[in-house]
């Protein structure tokens, strides 16, 4: 993994693999050597399912603690299902990623908002 020499807690990368994401029903790419591929820019953490189906295969580019100074916020990466996306969030992330380097032109095809989860109700309410 590479970081950056000023950087102590580099950017972090939350891949979906559930339902959806990294699963057979999106084709065309090898979801492990993804998986790989990023990790080797940053340290990158699995997770169930982001309710985010429709943007298969998501990935999330946490800021660095420097990034979060500069007052960046989680930049999430939807439908991200060809290698050459992959190497341009990787790019990216060896870069700084979010608040330290610009987010390449190209990955706002892929960018997103993800939809605000409905809070649970109190009982009784």
């Amino acid at each position: 993994m590479l970081i950056g020499p000023t950087d102590p807690v580099p950017c972090r990368v939350t891949v979906c693999r559930d339902c959806c994401c990294g699963s057979p029903k999106v084709t065309g790419i090898d979801h492990a050597e993804q998986t790989a591929r990023l990790g080797m820019q940053a340290p990158v953490r699995i997770s169930t399912c982001l309710d985010v189906c429709e943007q298969a295969n998501v990935i999330v580019v946490q800021p660095s603690a420097v990034g979060r100074a500069a007052g960046a916020r989680p930049v999430w990466l939807g439908l991200v299902n060809d290698p050459a996306a992959t190497e341009d969030i990787a790019a990216w992330i060896r870069a700084g990623g979010p608040g330290i380097a610009a987010r390449p032109e190209i990955l706002d095809l892929y960018a997103f908002t993800p939809p605000r989860r409905a809070r649970p109700r109190p009982a009784g309410r």
